[in-house]
């Protein structure tokens, strides 16, 4: 192991201390991070995330109303957390806080912006970092949706090439979100005069190439907005999903280059209904992803699979069972799109459409496209063969699904 890959960091720096003004009336009393959510605050979601990933440190960056969260979280131990503070003036802005919180801070830190909540994948993130070698990395929202404006230019190399926050500069294209690993080196740049940490800093290691940028298609989700919280809401909800491949998991698959092109020509695979049912029973959201190149090849047309998809979805029905949505990518296999798997398209189509967390989703299948679309979109792979069949698979979801503390 490198000197460099031994020191990855333990320590998350949160900013936390700004008033949430347009948060109001609802942070008239409360910081925006501790807006609740299924009965708990915004950030704790934050710090048990942290914990997940094997943070061992939490230093918070506070200013107004800080002891709505010092009474709250303490030193940290209730969660696994060592968290300590450093507070300062409520209109005081970043930049600030970050030198006077820089006695606290280790050489190398993750640094999170309280009003964001993004699927952490600290061994990704922390490998793209090591490979760049710069000093910081930022963690950027692909934003193919349209979800923020976009305020950076990321070139071909991973390397963030303008970081505009005014959001002016043309061909902007992806959304800045914090999770951003730094040396606390850094810091030599914010000037004497205060303003926004990201803004001080960011565009002039943009401009000598030292900062590189995560891109993730997963979407974020966020208090920094009262129009977002019920997507927030939704997502925190955390309601049980699995995804699950078609043709040679819940049917018979056919040979290949060769489609189940009408309904009569589904046949269930054996135990497949038992286990939708199993899944319904639990409360699992069930979503099937499918690839049907079927339909550009010209062997089926969409109207002939949505006859297939409607007798899949009633025979699960009378079953007991339930399938909520099926996606299916049309495209041939050299159309060079981004749905069909192995690349993830569907998966992220699906977590937008849905709220998911897909760090916390399985994605059953029996071919290892299945696997690398879900490990391209942070899912758990789940490869069914003769020694793990459905019924298998899905008895073990069900079961620590019951095991997780309510």
């Amino acid at each position: 192991m490198s000197a460099l890959a031994a020191d990855r960091p333990r320590q998350a720096v949160i900013l936390a201390g700004g008033r949430g003004t347009r948060m109001a009336p609802l942070t008239d009393t409360r910081p925006k991070a501790m807006i609740e959510f299924h009965g708990k605050p915004f950030l704790e979601y934050i710090l048990e995330q942290l914990r997940e990933q094997g943070f061992t440190e939490v230093l918070l960056l506070l200013g107004y109303l800080p002891e709505a969260i010092v009474d709250h979280f303490g030193d940290g131990s209730r969660l696994g957390l060592a968290v300590d503070y450093s507070i300062t003036d409520p209109d005081d802005l970043t930049a600030h806080r970050m030198k006077v919180a820089a006695p606290q801070l280790h050489e190398r830190f993750l640094l999170l912006y309280c009003d964001n909540y993004w699927p952490l994948r600290m061994d990704d993130l922390w490998d793209r970092y090591v490979r760049s070698g710069k000093p910081a990395q930022i963690t950027v929202y692909a934003n193919e949706d349209g979800y923020s404006r976009d305020s950076v230019i990321v070139g071909e190399d991973g390397a963030v090439t303008v970081f505009d926050r005014s959001r002016t500069t043309p061909g902007l294209s992806g959304v800045e979100i914090g999770y951003a690993i730094l040396e606390r080196s850094v810091l030599a740049l914010l000037p004497d005069e205060d303003e926004l940490f990201e803004q001080a800093v960011y565009p002039p290691l943009a401009a000598r190439g030292e900062l590189g940028a995560y891109v993730t298609r997963h979407r974020y989700y966020s208090v920094g907005t009262v129009a977002r919280l019920p997507l927030t809401e939704s997502f925190f909800a955390r309601r049980p999903t699995v995804f699950l491949d078609r043709d040679g998991v819940l049917n018979r698959k056919p040979p290949r280059a060769e489609y189940v092109r009408q309904p009569s020509e589904l046949e269930w695979l054996p135990g497949a209904l038992d286990a939708l049912r199993e899944l319904n029973e639990a409360g699992f959201r069930v979503l099937v992803i499918s690839n049907q190149a079927g339909i550009a090849r010209g062997a089926m047309s969409e109207d002939d699979l949505a006859a297939v998809h409607r007798k899949l979805v009633g025979d699960a029905e009378a079953a007991g069972g339930k399938i909520e949505q099926i996606y299916h990518c049309p495209h041939g296999w050299d159309d060079g799109c981004d749905c069909r798997k192995p690349s993830p398209g569907m998966l992220f189509r699906a977590q937008r459409e849905h709220d998911l967390d897909l760090s916390r989703i399985a994605f059953i299948g029996d071919d290892e496209r299945d696997a690398q679309a879900a490990v391209a979109a942070g899912c758990r792979p789940v490869l069914l063969s003769e020694h793990c069949l459905l019924g298998d698979a899905v008895g073990e979801l069900v079961a620590e699904q019951e095991a997780v503390p309510v």
